[in-house]
C-alpha cells in the first residue's frame, strides 16, 4: 500500500494559496498551505513533504531563507522544490550560489495545468 504524496505550499498571499489548494485537490493531490516561511519550516520538520511549492517574496522569513534552510538540513534537502513567484529568475533555476538548483519555477500569474505538469514530473507516481 503506497502512501499518498503530500505537497506543501508556502505563500503569504491567501488567494494564491486557496487557488492552488483547490486546483490540486481537484486533481487528486493532498496539499497543505501555510502563509509564512516560519510556519512552512515548522510543518516540514513535523511532516516531511514529498514536494514543496514555494513563493520567494514573503515578509520576515522569505522563500530564499526557507530554501537555504531546507537545503542545509540533511533531512529536508532532498525535497523537490517548485518556485511560484511574481519575480522572474535571471539565473535560471539556481537561487543561491553553492546550493542545488530548484526543480522548476513558474511566474505569477501562472497556468494551473502547467503547475500540474510540473508536479507530475517530480512526483511521477501521482494522479
Amino acid at each position: 500500500m503506497s502512501k499518498e504524496p503530500f505537497i506543501l505550499y508556502i505563500d503569504d498571499e491567501r488567494p494564491a494559496l486557496d487557488l492552488v489548494a483547490q486546483a490540486l485537490k481537484l486533481a487528486g493531490y493532498t496539499i497543505s498551505g501555510v502563509s509564512s516561511g516560519e510556519q512552512g519550516l515548522a510543518l516540514m520538520r513535523q511532516r516531511k513533504p514529498d514536494l514543496l511549492l514555494l513563493d520567494l517574496m514573503m515578509p520576515h522569513v522569505s522563500g530564499w531563507d526557507v530554501y537555504r534552510a531546507m537545503k542545509s538540513d540533511e533531512v529536508l534537502a532532498d525535497i523537490p522544490v517548485i518556485i511560484i513567484t511574481a519575480r522572474v529568475l535571471t539565473q535560471g533555476l539556481t537561487l543561491i550560489e553553492g546550493l542545488p538548483p530548484v526543480n522548476d519555477y513558474l511566474t505569477k500569474p501562472f497556468d494551473v495545468k502547467r503547475l500540474i505538469r510540473a508536479i507530475q514530473q517530480w512526483l511521477p507516481s501521482t494522479p
